[in-house]
């Protein structure tokens, strides 16, 4: 919602993520060698249920996915921050669920982090509305169940549990404050 705004970019990192798992991409060759053809369509494409069904099953399974992906996602977005600054974006919106657990991400890239927090039924109502399957769901939210965001200056949670609509007014306010902050020098 917000990237719709003037001077808002966004990134998204299962985006960017889906991007390195093509044939030809960039992670296709070590996802198969990690996971085997059984994470393949008859096209030969990432079945990406199927590599999240084994991923969320197993954390071993989830930390090497990790050691794949997120390196070269992270490689993407310094691409994406470098190409919306020569834009003149004011606010590029970087939306990663994982950017704040995961070793592969260099946090030195932000100016503030925005952690949405919403309770589990909430966060499972809006993964099954999205078409994802109860197992996987299930999986997924057993996975997120002990992330917690981190108690850091650079971190501010916001209520999510509320109208997207909302949640989007209430991270514009906390942008618009901290740019206040950045340019009083606080």
């Amino acid at each position: 919602m917000l990237a719709r705004r003037p001077g808002i970019g966004h990134v998204d990192c299962d985006e960017l993520a889906h991007v390195t798992y093509r044939p030809g991409g960039p992670a296709y060759a070590r996802l198969l060698g990690r996971f085997g053809d059984e994470i393949l369509e008859p096209d030969g494409s990432v079945n990406r249920r199927q590599l999240a069904e084994l991923a969320f099953s197993d954390p071993k399974a989830k930390e090497d996915l990790e050691a794949i992906v997120h390196p070269l996602v992270m490689e993407k977005v310094k691409r994406e921050i470098r190409r919306h600054q020569a834009l003149g974006t004011r606010w590029l919106l970087v939306e990663g669920a994982l950017l704040l657990s995961s070793p592969h991400v260099d946090t030195s890239l932000f100016d503030a982090f925005v952690w949405l927090s919403a309770p589990e039924e909430e966060r499972r109502k809006r993964l099954l509305a999205a078409g994802l399957p109860w197992d996987i769901v299930e999986k997924r939210l057993q996975a997120q169940r002990e992330l917690l965001p981190p108690k850091a200056e650079n971190v501010y949670v916001v209520d999510a549990n509320i109208p997207p609509a909302d949640v989007a007014a209430r991270v514009l306010e906390l942008l618009q404050t901290l740019e206040e902050r950045r340019k009083g020098g606080r």
